[in-house]
């Protein structure tokens, strides 16, 4: 049955996988978000979105717990509750599209969005207080949509509450809260189109330790002296992560 399902799996991409879930992993405990991202890049190229964007979101899950302690503690609920609500609401339609149209084009607009925010924010732009509750709305919906379709929820939602007013402490627990939100939301609408998989499952399995370990390390860097660079790593993670999307995407968009 293992091999049956793992059949196109061989050693190389196995090794690939891995090192994604560990580089990911990494990246969620540090910064809060982008370790499904990384995941999914990787993962789309062996086997497709629509075995990546439940991957991740399945493999994703332990990490969810370890981090999610830190967000109850130090987010701001104005911030989450709305944000979060808004994008329940709006990933069964983003789901939709995932199983229904080309993602492609879109992500070339998320990753161009992601872009400009962070040529704004480099540039010291930043909302003078939190968005309020109708911003808050609009930027939930939006994400919600970008997480169904694309399982890739996380930079737009970063860009908004690295705009915002508050600590590092406080930004990263916004992030970890609402990227939260937006995975586990995310569940039930891949859930009915039936894309958790025996194949998914299984996949998943195998990522979890190394994804979960490797988010450890990272909660532990940033707790350890990290958060002193965590502006900047995050702006740099989601220039890498915008350009690199851009590029995959315009790829499979014009191939």
């Amino acid at each position: 049955m293992l091999e049956v399902l793992l059949s196109d799996l061989d050693a190389a991409s196995l090794v690939l996988l891995l090192g994604a879930a560990a580089l990911g992993g990494f990246i969620r405990g540090f910064t809060g978000f982008g370790g499904a991202l990384v995941v999914i890049l990787v993962t789309s190229v062996v086997y497709g979105p629509t075995v990546a964007v439940p991957l991740a979101s399945l493999s994703g899950l332990p990490p969810t717990a370890h981090l999610l302690p830190t967000a109850i503690r130090h987010c701001d609920r104005r911030f989450v509750l709305p944000f979060g609500i808004a994008s329940l609401v709006a990933m069964p339609i983003g789901t939709l599209v995932l199983v229904e149209l080309d993602e492609s084009l879109m992500k070339v607009a998320i990753s161009s969005f992601v872009l400009i925010m962070v040529f704004m924010l480099r540039a010291g732009w930043r909302l003078a207080e939190s968005p309020g509750p109708l911003g808050l709305l609009i930027a939930g919906s939006a994400a919600g949509l970008v997480q169904g379709s694309t399982g890739v929820g996380g930079p737009p939602t970063v860009a908004i509450a690295l705009s915002s007013a508050g600590t590092v402490q406080q930004q990263r627990a916004n992030v970890i809260g609402a990227v939260t939100i937006l995975n586990i939301g995310a569940m039930p609408a891949l859930w009915w189109h039936g894309l958790f998989t025996a194949q998914v499952i299984v996949l998943s399995l195998l990522l979890m330790p190394v994804y979960f370990a490797c988010t450890g390390f990272g909660a532990r860097y940033f707790d350890t002296g990290g958060h002193a660079r965590y502006r900047s790593s995050v702006m740099l993670l989601l220039a890498a992560m915008g350009l690199s999307t851009l590029l995959v995407s315009l790829r499979d968009l014009l191939g």
